[in-house]
């Protein structure tokens, strides 16, 4: 019987996999999608995150980025990092980073998905396609709509106001070592340096929509980029390099961790917002402290411990996410940055090194 079986083979699966072999366990991931996995994701690593990943022994190559840039029609503010700089990484040098680490590990890869589980008091037997597999716990990093989740009974409701996120890449030599987010009244557009000759543009907002078409077909995205003409101007003669991927709804307000020994971490245990864009830095914090709980035997400590590791995170992106409704504050949240710049540089540097 193997210690602990993964579910989803993403950075958040991966990390708890990393994390559970540092510790001395053996570990399975199983995986369905063909490696290495993509997705619609702002690839900005805070300077948090990427020591989190140094930390696992995984260094992706990638572009330095130094601090953040709001923009707004009117108004510009600019916070850098006091310490360590962020890394703009295509998703998929991320994924292929960690692969290679878990597999030094001796981290098992297994391709299918996880359709059924059943537990008892000394483990977890899941379907793989066809076979069985027997585990002391059973982890469910299957993202957004994770159907370990739902196989748990702990999906939440659907989220009040849905936002949805779709990101592509352009052709287009970065212009500053900052990420940029550009705002406009109902949406938010993010623009991460990934690599010499290329930027990834994630927009945010409420509606849905985004194919793979990387023509210049008609799919959702240059119709998102038109509420950003400082964007566009900045794109001009620039080429799609990449199709839109899109996500969502990404608000998911899931009421609990963990079920007996099935477990969640990263998108699946729960999500508030990318505003923060600290998707990837909560995941890597939860798996170090899930791991801990797991070579401890405790998984019962895990709900305390992921609401310890994410409660900073939480509470900024939340009450960034919460004023960003507010139609009187949502106007005032670039001229607040600019006229506050030593409180808008501590945010950034409480955001970034959570």
């Amino acid at each position: 019987m193997i210690d602990v079986l993964v579910a989803g083979g993403g950075p958040a699966g991966l990390a708890v996999a990393i994390r559970c072999a540092m510790a001395g366990l053996s570990a399975t991931v199983a995986e369905p999608r063909q490696a290495p996995v993509d997705k619609a994701c702002g690839e900005g690593l805070m300077p948090a995150a990427a020591g989190r990943l140094a930390e696992i022994g995984v260094r992706p190559s990638g572009i330095p980025f130094r601090g953040i840039r709001y923009l707004s029609a009117a108004h510009q503010a600019e916070a850098r990092f006091r310490g360590a700089s962020g890394l703009g990484v295509r998703r998929t040098a991320l994924q292929s980073a960690m692969d290679s680490r878990a597999a030094v590990l001796g981290v098992e890869m297994r391709a299918g998905r996880i359709t059924g589980f059943v537990q008892d008091s000394d483990g977890v037997t899941a379907t793989l396609g066809s076979e069985s597999v027997r585990a002391r716990y059973l982890v469910g990093a299957d993202g957004l709509h994770s159907a370990v989740r739902r196989g748990c009974g702990l999906n939440p409701p659907p989220p009040r106001r849905p936002r949805f996120g779709l990101r592509r890449h352009y052709a287009a030599e970065p212009w500053t070592d900052l990420v940029e987010v550009y705002w406009a009244r109902d949406s938010e557009a993010y623009v991460t340096p990934v690599g010499h000759g290329m930027v990834g543009i994630a927009v945010l907002g409420a509606r849905n929509g985004g194919t793979r078409d990387i023509r210049g077909r008609h799919d959702g995205f240059e119709d998102r980029l038109a509420a950003f003409p400082a964007l566009r101007e900045r794109l001009d003669g620039a080429s799609p390099a990449t199709g839109a991927l899109g996500a969502g709804p990404l608000r998911q307000d899931v009421p609990g961790r963990a079920l007996g020994r099935v477990l969640l971490a990263g998108d699946a245990s729960g999500y508030t917002d990318a505003l923060t864009g600290e998707g990837i830095g909560a995941a890597l914090a939860q798996a170090e402290v899930l791991a801990s709980c797991l070579a401890a035997d405790r998984p019962g400590d895990y709900e305390r411990a992921w609401r310890r590791a994410t409660r900073a995170s939480r509470l900024l992106t939340s009450g960034l996410l919460w004023s960003r409704h507010q139609p009187l504050l949502a106007p005032r949240i670039v001229p607040a940055a600019q006229r506050l710049p030593g409180v808008f540089t501590a945010i950034v540097n409480q955001v970034g090194n959570a």
